[in-house]
């Protein structure tokens, strides 16, 4: 079962690289993006926006990179050392740079003469949000309400074009009381429903254990799921496959609220919750089920999307 997986993962990348749509760059689960797939993204995200601007979030949107201190105190290195990854840079002096263009020369391993910086990759769109809501003080009595959007990390190579070592994230977060995330959330939930529907793709919601606590939480996912901390809208892009998640309804509690020191006006420590989507895994659902020709695709769909 596992080659065959295998083989449709293989089989639908070398689709999408024939068409043009997507762009090799040598390392599994990176690629560059042609125009027409980029399109279809600036599509979708204005679809997006067209259901969450009437909340009046406030907009942000950050580089692909946060302080490597931030990615510390948010628990990730902790939960997913395996996935966090950091920007490293020369720093040596010019006996250094020498034996640097020796090894280049030589086809010898130079990267051990790099360091760490301050820098590291963002892993979840979110991230950026929460000092910075955090560092204006105390939450208003409506809490906080943001859209966000940014290029993630996740070193995990694979052949799945649908799990990229970078990708986008666009999100909603809901930062206040717990009854405001909660109702956040179920609001959400409809409302992805509904617009993955209007794309004519199949899609089920499930509930899942809530990456966020990581590693050290796996003993809390029997609980997490009777507490329905998370659920994952399900896509198929790759039949031979199991389903991908595409967009995901979060509930952190006051994971990120006591990270953070992230209060509610009423001095309780505040709770967070966003709804993502993934939309490369969006695009990629669309070109899987309607076809490589975007003016091929259903009326239906192309109307909803503008193109």
């Amino acid at each position: 079962m596992k080659d065959l997986v295998s083989a449709a993962y293989e089989a639908f990348r070398d689709e999408l690289l024939g068409h043009g749509l997507l762009i090799s760059m040598g390392v599994d689960g990176l690629y560059g993006r042609s125009g027409t797939f980029e399109h279809v993204v600036e599509r979708l995200n204005a679809a997006i926006s067209g259901v969450g601007d009437p909340d009046g979030p406030e907009v942000m949107r950050f580089p692909p990179g946060l302080g490597r201190l931030q990615l510390e105190k948010s628990g990730y290195v902790r939960n997913f050392p395996h996935l966090a990854g950091t920007v490293a840079s020369f720093a040596g002096s010019d006996h250094d740079h020498a034996a640097l263009l020796g090894r280049l020369s030589k086809g010898e391993d130079w990267t051990d003469m790099q360091r760490p910086t301050e820098v590291a990759l963002t892993p979840a769109a979110c991230y950026g949000v929460y000092p910075t809501i955090a560092s204006r003080g105390p939450l208003a009595a409506t809490g906080a309400l943001v859209d966000v959007y940014t290029w993630c990390f996740r070193h995990e190579p694979s052949i799945d074009p649908a799990r990229m070592q970078m990708f986008r994230q666009r999100e909603h977060v809901r930062i206040g009381t717990r009854e405001q995330v909660s109702s956040f959330r179920t609001l959400w939930l409809d409302r992805a429903q509904a617009l993955v529907g209007s794309l004519e793709l199949p899609a089920t919601i499930e509930v899942a254990s809530d990456p966020f606590f990581g590693r050290a939480g796996k003993l809390l996912s029997a609980s997490q799921r009777e507490e329905s901390l998370k659920f994952e809208l399900l896509v198929p892009i790759v039949a031979e496959a199991p389903r991908t998640a595409c967009v995901s309804f979060n509930d952190h509690r006051d994971l990120f609220g006591r990270a953070w020191a992230i209060q509610t006006e009423t001095g309780e420590t505040a709770h967070t919750a966003c709804v993502g989507f993934g939309v490369e895994r969006l695009t990629l659902a669309l070109f899987r089920h309607h076809g490589f020709i975007v003016a091929d695709w259903p009326d239906r769909v192309r109307h909803v999307l503008g193109l």
